[in-house]
């Protein structure tokens, strides 16, 4: 470090030695290692003369250099000098005051502003700041005015190596395959210094690695890692670290360096084939497992990883290669044996197999290091269980016909255990499929009877389960479905096929096709249907009709002659006689029903009913019949709705609407009790239409007229309420007109019917001293209090 601090100050001090030799006389120079900026000359001199003449007087400017230099970090126990202001018009006498401003001025550099000395009071660096910018001005001591123009100048940092290089993205991470070829790129990694890179060789890196060696080289100046091995194994070593150093200076020494770590990670490639981890595996099975059952795995370990491991599984050869299947498990990486078919521990007890493992991904870089497959054996022994028994088919169709006598043998099934032992079998049928216990079996031989008749016409299959019990062990059953079909005999007459009606045109001619006619049989026979039609034997020779059976199996039915006239018979009735072709053969008797019509020219029937003759020409009676009772409906519909409206409308008493006893009688004093007939009319409570002692009824009809007898007139004043109140029930509960019990009556009187008794001064027949009020007391305190006071006033009157 102080041979390289030397080196430096003989750069700066050899310039400035030249400049000082150069200078004018009047322009000195501080004895020191550093710039210094010098300003000779004075400013523009006016010199007064006298007042009508002036003379300017300009006095000669020196040599200005603008630019200082100072070395970062320097430290020391006085403060720096840099460099020195100076003017010519400094005579030395102290008159004249340097001014410093700008960059850091007061801050960062001082000057003296006698003799113009400016000083760096701090310690720069000029990573932060490289240079700075100042203004100096020489003025009056006194006055403080310029005597000169300011004049600008910049003071620079000089770079010193004083920062390490740094790795920003550090520690670092890479790949590169395994088994890759010497000098494989791996990745590169990049060192900042913060020195000034135009200045000497503070910032001029060079890259080494430290650790990592002899696996990895990196290239001093672009840093890129390289392999420095081939063939490196994954399955050796995956991962590898190393350490890079950064070194400025050009590498040389003195210079200052930074390291970092990278990671390199060996990624896989398939280079390794898969391989059993034994070459003979034995599995045990039961005979009686499920299809589909896992009953061993095997595994070929691979060293490599991902899909470089995959590997599929096949059975390449053995005795078992239709009965067993492999499987390969992904995310195991094994393979599953399983059973594609049933075993049977009775037939062979065990079977051999030869399974191979391949690679899925074979990279083609590595095929010359062998076959990527490994084999092994695989042997299977077949264990004896307790099998259910076995029916000798798995299915099984009989045959009956539907005239079998009943326990009949219809079939047999038959099952064996298959277990060495040989267990006696029980046979019995699932009555859920045979709900009608149409069949029967034998619990041991296994034959199948017939319990109910049989009806082909009903049911061709039944369709029935038998089951078949070990009967040593009842838990061993098996099933097999059974299908029964009924064959067909002749036990149905033929008939017609639907219920035909012919009409016959009176204008019809002769030998013409009256209606043409088909007929069926329920039964089935192998051979179809053929039919047989005939009259019967007192019509053969009918003098009307004639019958031709078709080709189809049909049957034709023909007019003899012409002229048949409705009005003299309207309805032919023709037997047939139907057979069919069985054995023996059945026959039945249908009746053929001929109308006569009248027909257009055209063949078309119009009218079949006598009573046409009379109707309109184009109306038929059955227009006539559907026309008549449109209008009778519409007529009840009629009369319905208006007797229904009036009915609603009028009430069930015809009463005026100025009835009094709707009306309200107020008055606001108390009355004078039953001595009172003043307080109010009486004749209000009566019906202006119930004078005469009748009210006409409208919600019945009655049977008998009802006369009552004469009223007594309404009086104004000295009516007994009572009496009238009686008058009108008597005549309520015998007038038979009376409105049914849900009517309502309406009555001004409260009745003698209250278990209370009324408390209305209405009530004024009886005198006071015929009234107890003892009997208050049980209705509550407060009628107890007016029973009391009432039986006060009692005793008072007879005192």
């Amino acid at each position: 470090m102080p041979e390289r601090l030397a080196e430096m100050l003989l750069d700066l001090w050899t310039p400035l030695i030249i400049l000082w030799i150069t200078l004018p006389p009047c322009i000195y120079m501080a004895p020191m290692n550093q710039s210094q900026v010098l300003m000779s000359g004075s400013p523009l001199e006016i010199n007064s003369l006298g007042e009508e003449q002036r003379i300017l007087n300009r006095s000669k400017r020196g040599w200005v250099w603008n630019q200082m230099f100072v070395l970062e970090e320097f430290s020391g126990p006085e403060p720096i000098l840099v460099g020195r202001l100076h003017t010519d018009l400094d005579p030395g006498s102290k008159k004249i005051k340097y001014i410093l401003s700008g960059d850091g001025a007061g801050t960062i550099f001082q000057i003296n502003d006698v003799t113009g000395d400016i000083h760096a009071i701090k310690r720069l660096d000029r990573e932060e700041k490289a240079e700075y910018t100042l203004t100096a001005q020489a003025v009056d001591w006194e006055t403080s005015k310029p005597l000169e123009p300011p004049s600008e100048f910049i003071i620079k940092v000089q770079d010193i190596n004083d920062n390490a290089p740094e790795f920003l993205n550090g520690p670092y991470h890479a790949t590169v395959p395994e088994m890759s070829i010497l000098g494989t790129s791996v990745t590169n990694v990049t060192a900042t210094d913060a020195d000034d890179p135009v200045y000497g060789n503070s910032a001029k890196l060079v890259y080494s690695i430290l650790e990592g060696q002899p696996y990895f080289s990196i290239e001093p100046e672009t840093a890129i890692i390289k392999t420095a091995l081939p063939n490196m194994d994954r399955e050796a070593k995956e991962e590898y670290l190393v350490v890079i150093q950064a070194k400025d200076m050009g590498g040389h020494s003195g210079g200052l360096s930074g390291t970092t770590t990278l990671t390199v990670t060996l990624t896989d490639v398939n280079d390794n084939p898969p391989k059993f981890a034994q070459s003979l595996y034995h599995f045990s099975v039961p005979e009686d497992v499920v299809l589909g059952t896992a009953i061993g795995r095997v595994k070929a370990n691979d060293q490599d990883i991902g899909e470089n491991a995959q590997s599929s599984y096949d059975i390449i050869d053995g005795d078992g290669t239709a009965l067993f299947e492999i499987t390969s498990d992904a995310q195991a990486q094994d393979g599953i044996i399983r059973l594609r078919k049933p075993l049977d521990f009775e037939t062979k007890k065990s079977y051999t197999l030869k399974v191979e493992a391949a690679n899925v991904h074979i990279d083609p870089r590595f095929s010359s290091r062998g076959p990527f497959k490994d084999t092994a054996t695989v042997k299977i022994v077949v264990e004896d269980a307790d099998e259910p028994p076995v029916f000798s088919s798995p299915t099984y169709l009989l045959e009956v016909h539907e005239n079998a006598a009943l326990n009949s043998v219809i079939g047999q099934v038959t099952a064996r255990d298959p277990d060495i032992t040989s267990s006696p079998i029980r046979f019995s049928i699932d009555r859920h499929t045979d709900l009608e216990r149409q069949f029967n079996i034998n619990a041991d031989d296994g034959k199948i009877t017939l319990a109910t008749p049989l009806d082909r016409e009903l049911s061709v299959w039944h369709n029935i389960t038998i089951i078949a019990t070990e009967i040593r062990n009842h838990s061993q059953i098996s099933r097999v479905p059974v299908a029964i079909k009924v064959l067909d005999v002749n036990d149905n007459a033929p008939e017609f096929a639907s219920e035909y009606e012919a009409f016959l045109c009176e204008n019809g001619k002769p030998g013409q096709v009256i209606q043409t006619v088909s007929a069926m049989d329920k039964d089935d026979p192998k051979n179809g249907h053929y039919f047989l039609y005939s009259l019967l034997p007192e019509m053969v020779n009918n003098p009307n009709f004639t019958i031709k059976k078709n080709e189809d199996n049909s049957l034709s039915i023909l007019a003899k002659h012409n002229g048949f006239n409705r009005q003299k018979q309207e309805v032919y009735l023709l037997p047939i006689i139907i057979s069919d072709s069985g054995n023996p053969p059945l026959s039945s008797t249908s009746t053929l029903t001929i109308r006569v019509c009248g027909c257009s020219n055209d063949g078309v029937v119009q009218s079949c009913n006598v009573e046409a003759y009379v109707l309109p020409i184009g109306l038929s009676m059955g227009a006539l019949i559907a026309i008549l009772a449109c209008i009778i409906l519409l007529l009840v519909i009629v009369v319905l709705f208006v007797t229904l409206r009036r009915h609603k409308n009028e009430p069930l008493i015809i009463k005026d609407d100025e009835d009094v006893r709707e009306n309200i009688i107020r008055y606001d004093d108390e009355g004078g009790g039953e001595e009172d007939t003043e307080a109010f009319d009486i004749a209000t409570l009566q019906n202006p239409d119930g004078i005469n002692g009748f009210l006409p009824r409208k919600d019945i009809k009655p049977d008998l007229q009802f006369m009552p007898r004469q009223g007594l007139a309404p009086v104004p004043n000295g009516v007994d309420v009572d009496e009238f109140i009686n008058v009108r029930l008597h005549e309520a509960d015998n007038d038979p007109t009376a409105p049914p019990y849900d009517s309502i009556q309406i009555y001004g009187y409260e009745g003698r019917g209250s278990v209370a008794g009324s408390l209305s001064s209405l009530e004024s027949t009886t005198s006071d001293s015929d009234q107890n009020f003892d009997y208050l007391s049980d209705w509550g305190p407060r009628f107890k209090r007016l029973g009391e006071l009432y039986s006060v006033g009692e005793s008072d009157k007879e005192t």
